[in-house]
């Protein structure tokens, strides 16, 4: 077991390989966005359930987004 106080410790790459980073930070924050999650997901079923395939729906146009500009910049690079 590995232990430190740094907020973003760096470890050499033979250590990183064999071990696995877990933050057990907790912020006021990330607290009220978990609880305002549960009373979401208790009184109004249908906000959480449109919430989710929203946040899903973005991932899937980041990942879109991403792709496509990769594309680009492979295209420009490729262009004489």
């Amino acid at each position: 077991y590995l232990h430190t106080k740094l907020s973003n410790p760096h470890y050499p790459p033979e250590i990183q390989a064999e071990t696995t980073l877990v933050n057990f930070t907790v912020t006021m924050m990330g607290l009220e966005d978990q609880l305002l999650n549960l009373v979401v997901e208790k009184e109004r079923p249908d906000l959480a359930s449109l919430s989710n395939s929203l946040v899903q729906q973005q991932n899937e146009f980041t990942i879109q987004m991403n792709q496509l500009e990769d594309d680009i910049l492979h295209k420009l690079a490729a262009a004489e």
